[in-house]
């Protein structure tokens, strides 16, 4: 099996849920492998998207290319359903006046059907979210 980028719409990834919708920035955009498009949160904080890869997943590495993030939460679960989240990484980024955020997490026991991605907090009122990568492998489906 190769690995690839399982956080990509083109794999059958989707984003199912975010706080906040700016129909000119929705969170699609953190999924189409361009980097120059985004989603951005409207104020208020914590925001959050979850990830729904229709598989079973095992992430080794993760990539998030974000603006103005300063402390992320992420969660996944293997559920068939997006419940029963349990905290798998929690980061405090730097702050990276004028330019992206490009922070690379190598994660163990990788194993998801859905991740949960929390916005604690921010070094402003509006940030953004331009990609995440997720580099593993599928393992089966959900049936």
């Amino acid at each position: 099996m190769r690995k690839v980028d399982l956080c990509l719409s083109s794999e059958g990834t989707e984003v199912i849920l975010a706080t906040s919708n700016d129909e000119k920035h929705p969170p699609e955009n953190i999924i189409d492998g361009n980097s120059e498009t985004f989603w951005t949160t409207t104020g208020m904080f914590p925001q959050e998207f979850i990830i729904c890869f229709h598989k079973h997943v095992k992430i080794e590495k993760l990539v998030i290319q974000s603006y103005l993030v300063r402390t992320l939460r992420i969660e996944k679960t293997t559920s068939k359903e997006p419940v029963g989240f349990e905290q798998w990484v929690e980061k405090d980024l730097v702050h990276t006046e004028g330019q992206l955020q490009n922070e690379e997490i190598v994660v163990h026991d990788g194993y998801a059907t859905f991740l949960r991605f929390i916005l604690v907090s921010a070094f402003d009122h509006f940030v953004s979210v331009h990609s995440i990568s997720a580099e593993g492998l599928a393992v089966s489906s959900l049936s």
